[in-house]
């Protein structure tokens, strides 16, 4: 009787060492596919997300081959970044909540025009926002959010003389949220929808007499090269995040998740360090003072006066609010009522 079960025993273990060998073979070809930022964006796209997905599945232990490109260099456009991560045409990709609200008015939510317009206040709102927004990513596109963090004060370069917020009026200026949109047309300006990568020949061409972005974006894009105004009056903090499809997320024992979360984390913190402490040296980079990082320009800096803060703030409450309240309240009915209790809480703001 020792025989058969000695003989049971021995196809046992070599039934589970084949099943072990088979395992790790499958997890020698995790393969991770990532739209990164667009390649104009360099301090983000090279600076940033380039060697952290590069050293990716070191720094996690986790083997897997990266694959990285920016969104640009894949032929993405931004808008349909949500839409192929659900897909699974992507694992990973890195959004810009405004340009995708088009599927979901909810998403931004997290940082409406007007609402949030330095990184202190944008930072407390996005940690009240983050949970909800995450669990409406998970229900809605298959995915979660492993990054929030903001492009810095989005602020306006100008090929025409720019003394105030009054002489928006007339004007065609660049946009890529809905919220900003209203915004300039209560402004009196005429919003253009654009993503960052037509910004540059749209401002060349007079196709637009303004883009909005942040000063490190414009400077890294080289905005200067086609405009002569640098108005830092900041309307929002344009908020991206990192997002990856539950589809590959599942794939990951939790050990593994916890180790690619833990290092997204330090990418988002390398995010906020650009937008809040790169700001001050991309200005000084844009109007010809010494500065540390990116190109040099001679721009003409234009001084943001505290009427033109406070009409910000009053085409906010006036239209923004409002417009989001309706066109995300038809979508959930609950929207506003959830927004008042997280960013609105937050900011001492209520959407009635």
């Amino acid at each position: 009787m020792s025989a058969p079960r000695l003989f049971s025993l021995r196809t046992l273990a070599a039934a589970t060492l084949t099943a072990c060998l088979a395992t790790s073979a499958l997890a020698a070809d995790l393969t991770m596919r990532v739209a990164g930022n667009f390649s104009s964006n360099t301090r983000h796209s090279e600076g940033i997300e380039r060697p952290f997905f590069t050293g990716l599945a070191k720094s996690t232990g986790i083997d897997m081959d990266v694959k990285f490109n920016p969104m640009d260099v894949v032929n993405v456009k931004a808008e349909d970044a949500l839409r192929l991560l659900r897909s699974n045409v992507f694992d990973v990709m890195s959004i810009q909540i405004g340009s995708v609200a088009r599927d979901d008015p909810f998403f931004e939510g997290i940082d409406l025009a007007g609402v949030s317009t330095d990184m202190g206040k944008l930072r407390t709102a996005m940690e009240a926002y983050r949970q909800v927004f995450d669990k409406r990513l998970q229900d809605k596109f298959k995915a979660k959010a492993l990054t929030l963090w903001p492009f810095g004060p989005q602020v306006f370069y100008c090929n025409k003389p720019i003394k105030s917020v009054a002489d928006f009026k007339g004007l065609k200026i660049r946009s890529f949220t809905p919220s900003m949109s209203a915004m300039l047309q209560n402004l009196g300006a005429t919003p253009v929808t654009l993503s960052f990568s037509e910004v540059y020949s749209a401002l060349g061409n007079g196709v637009v007499d303004c883009g909005v972005t942040s000063a490190n974006s414009g400077n890294s894009g080289k905005w200067p090269e086609v405009t002569q105004y640098f108005y830092p009056l900041s309307v929002s903090g344009s908020v991206q995040g990192h997002f990856v499809s539950l589809n590959f997320w599942n794939k990951l024992n939790p050990q593994q998740q916890a180790r690619i979360a833990a290092e997204f984390k330090k990418m988002e913190d390398q995010m906020w360090e650009l937008a809040e402490e790169g700001t001050a040296d991309s200005i000084a980079c844009n109007t010809g003072k010494p500065c540390k990082n990116g190109t040099p320009f001679k721009m003409t800096l234009v001084s943001v006066s505290a009427d033109d803060e406070a009409k910000v703030k009053a085409a906010s409450a006036a239209t923004v609010l409002p417009m989001w309240k309706t066109v995300c309240n038809k979508v959930d009915p609950t929207c506003s009522d959830t927004w008042n209790a997280t960013v609105g809480k937050a900011r001492g703001l209520q959407i009635n």
